[in-house]
């Protein structure tokens, strides 16, 4: 969300927002309990403000225009529907109402909208089972359709394999797993995810790099890291953007889609991450290469994946000068 459209929502509903949400600060917290519970309570306020249908359908809508701005190709925006339920009438309805939204966002902006459905470890697992079978009956590869189930929320809440009957029914229906995991929690966290919940993307995984043998483990099984350096210095786990061992995980061969995780919060976008990789002493083919790799992890159609990059080919090739002009790092 905007941070000014999360000031006129509240505005309209009198509802008070804490300051940290309107300072146009950036959080910054430490990585421990007290400091995840910070964040967590900035966000459950700011959710707070999306009750009715057209407040989810304006989130969705500007997402994707302030994709199109960045030059984006495609957003695959991750919804948890149980938490806009009692707005609309129950989870079924919050999921088509995002559905529905994403597909004409796609048409009036030119990015490419996919859903991604998520359950919280902060809820019964038997909820992610139900938000499972939901996902399962919207599965598909189009523009609007449900093409991936998650987990998020703090990763120290819970039991990881009390969710893995929720993603077996989400493979089961085609949809590939993209749990949270090894942001906050080191190498055995990781290890957990993989065997219980078979991902195809990992949110996250940077802690995956204090063990070597197990990158290479998620390397051979064809595992993409959701890499967003903002988020991972915003939550203390990295003092600089230069220590998110992006790099690294290049190294050994591993496949990262850089993202933006929590714009609102972090007020850091897509583009942002290149930035700071960039001003990190990454370099153009190096960008061009993340820019490469987070298409191929996407989910979109393979026609269109070869068509975004020969984009991205055709920014490298271009001038350094014309490359600097367009910012042409953002193309993901």
């Amino acid at each position: 969300m905007r941070v000014s459209t999360l000031i006129e929502m509240a505005r309209d509903q009198g509802i008070r927002l804490p300051e940290n949400l309107v300072d146009n600060v950036a959080l910054h917290v430490p990585a421990d309990q007290r400091g995840w519970f910070r964040f967590q309570r900035a966000y459950d306020a700011a959710r707070k403000v999306v009750r009715s249908e057209s407040a989810m359908r304006r989130i969705v809508r500007e997402a994707a225009e302030d994709d199109a701005r960045e030059g984006s190709r495609r957003l695959e925006i991750q919804i948890d529907p149980t938490s806009y339920a009692p707005f609309v009438g129950g989870i079924t309805p919050a999921l088509e109402i995002v559905r529905d939204e994403a597909i004409q966002a796609s048409r009036a902006t030119g990015v490419e909208v996919g859903v991604i459905v998520a359950a919280s470890r902060i809820r019964h697992p038997l909820e992610a089972r139900t938000l499972a079978r939901l996902a399962a009956k919207y599965a598909g590869d189009g523009v609007g359709d449900v093409v991936g189930f998650g987990l998020s929320n703090d990763e120290r809440r819970g039991s990881t394999p009390e969710w893995a009957s929720a993603f077996r029914i989400a493979h089961k229906a085609g949809l590939p797993g993209v749990p949270h995991g090894g942001e906050l929690l080191g190498p055995e966290h990781v290890r957990d995810v993989l065997t219980s919940l078979h991902p195809t993307r990992i949110g996250h995984g940077v802690r995956a790099s204090e063990d070597p043998e197990l990158v290479k483990q998620i390397v051979d099984a064809g595992i993409a890291f959701e890499v967003c350096p903002a988020s991972n210095v915003s939550l203390g786990v990295y003092a600089t953007p230069a220590q998110v061992p992006v790099r690294a995980l290049m190294g050994a061969g591993a496949t990262i889609a850089l993202g933006a995780d929590d714009p609102l919060l972090f007020l850091s976008r897509l583009t942002r991450q290149y930035e700071l990789l960039r001003e990190a002493g990454f370099t153009d083919t190096e960008l061009a290469g993340l820019a490469k790799q987070s298409i191929a992890a996407s989910f979109a159609h393979p026609a269109a994946q070869r068509r975004w990059q020969a984009e991205v080919d055709a920014w490298l090739a271009s001038e350094p000068d014309v490359r600097s002009n367009k910012g042409g790092a953002n193309r993901d």
